[in-house]
């Protein structure tokens, strides 16, 4: 387990009493007032898109960030971990937005509450003060200038995340369908195990290194919408490719703009070679 990334229950249990703890539930608004866990701060990150990554709306989606984690109180020194019931797209999608706006103590609880022994949870909202965030933006995210540049790059791989269906444009939501040139492929839902844990590291380096990516190389990862880009920009992280990045608008951006290239794979036409055990082509 990486722990700079993801931490577990254990960890979780010796440090429930840290005054620099910050939990955010990242589940839907359901289930989080249904139960969770005792002190925890609720944001689920699905409620918000952003289809729109030139600089003006990247600028905008800063300023939105700030926000959002200075109404949750997430102060500078502020340890953050996130969980949801596995460690699925709600979760890494709110840490990863913490963590590129700068944010330097971010965490995942890997598993989430299925991972704990005996959760214990309770209905009762924690009252916290809320904080003036300020955001310090890195470059975990990529707009749609970086894509588009990219793309003649030797060093940059664009990984694309969502299903092969979509892949291979048999399931198409948006305006058109298809990748971004060149993308290879590896659906974010091969990043965990049947508990909902990310699978250890050597395996998904294994996965990726399979896919023709380098350690040294810049990855961009791209979905629908930016959540099942940001699973994978872990796993990569924890799996040794630390230059990965995630472009935010993903193809709900790509697929609706007539003037930015694509390319339209078949599954006929793929290349014959060996998946990763779980991935899907």
């Amino acid at each position: 387990m990486s722990s700079d990334i993801l931490v577990d229950g254990a960890w979780l249990e010796s440090h429930s009493d840290d005054p620099d703890l910050v939990l955010v539930d990242a589940r839907p608004a359901a289930a989080f007032w249904k139960g969770h866990l005792a002190g925890a701060r609720h944001y689920d990150p699905r409620l918000f898109s952003y289809n729109d990554t030139t600089p003006s709306g990247v600028k905008a989606f800063v300023a939105q960030s700030e926000w959002i984690f200075s109404a949750l109180g997430v102060t500078a020194d502020a340890r953050v971990v996130f969980y949801e019931d596995r460690s699925d797209i709600g979760v890494v999608r709110a840490a990863w937005q913490l963590e590129f706006l700068g944010h330097r103590r971010v965490a995942i609880l890997d598993g989430g509450l299925a991972a704990l022994r005996q959760p214990v949870l309770v209905t009762n909202a924690a009252s916290f003060a809320p904080s003036r965030f300020k955001a310090t933006p890195t470059t975990a995210l990529a707009g749609v200038d970086d894509v588009l540049g990219s793309l003649e790059r030797e060093q940059v791989r664009i990984l694309d995340t969502r299903r092969a269906s979509e892949y291979f444009s048999e399931e198409v939501r948006a305006k058109r369908g298809g990748i971004i040139p060149g993308a290879l492929h590896l659906d974010y839902a091969f990043n965990t195990d049947a508990a909902g844990r990310f699978k250890p590291a050597d395996e998904l380096r294994a996965a990726y290194a399979a896919l023709g990516i380098k350690p040294q190389d810049e990855v961009i990862a791209y979905c629908g919408g930016g959540s099942r880009a940001a699973h994978s920009y872990y796993a990569l992280r924890i799996a040794g490719f630390p230059n990965a990045r995630v472009y935010l608008g993903s193809w709900g951006e790509w697929g609706n703009r007539d003037d930015l290239p694509v390319e339209t794979p078949r599954r006929d036409d793929a290349p014959a070679q060996a998946a990763p055990a779980g991935a899907t082509r």
